[in-house]
């Protein structure tokens, strides 16, 4: 049995030593592809202003003043979002061939609904059309999101431990 526990937790510091080094490889190949990557998101974030959120009197939410500004910065969150979704299918592979615990396996499968949601969020939403009211609505959709895949990590964990 200690064996065999400590085949698995080889298996796991590997497959963990591979996502944590494709995560930087995919981030430093966003970086090299979109050009001044840095100073964009320097200026999405020197960019922001507070707005009184609709029929509330003291509640104020931020916004980037020139939403349509940040396009080019939108679109490498989408593809690091959607590469790196994919990437967490191969890892959930890798999870059931090293028979990795069961815990591991539901957070690689909430992992890939976050972030292949969030590619399809970025596309759907933050378009040149984007305005106050769709920039709420994709931050909106984003919290259900999380919702979304924490449940899911939940009933996979409820289901399987059966």
């Amino acid at each position: 049995m200690r064996r065999d526990t400590d085949t698995i937790l080889n298996h796991e510091g590997i497959i963990s030593a591979i996502s944590i080094g494709f995560f930087l490889i995919l981030a430093g190949a966003i970086f090299i592809s979109t050009p001044d990557l840095v100073s964009k998101i320097v200026a999405f974030f020197n960019n922001f202003t507070t707005i009184r959120f609709p029929n509330t009197i003291d509640v104020f939410l931020p916004v980037p003043v020139s939403l349509r500004e940040h396009l080019v910065l939108y679109n490498a969150a989408g593809e690091f979002s959607l590469i790196f979704g994919i990437f967490q299918i191969l890892i959930l592979i890798l999870r059931f061939v090293f028979h990795s615990p069961l815990h591991r396996k539901a957070e690689t499968v909430s992992d890939i609904i976050f972030w292949l949601g969030i590619s399809y969020l970025i596309s759907l939403y933050l378009t040149p059309q984007i305005t106050i009211v769709v920039w709420f609505i994709f931050w909106s959709m984003v919290l259900m999101l999380v919702g979304v895949s924490l449940i899911v990590r939940a009933i996979m964990l409820a289901i399987l431990r059966r």
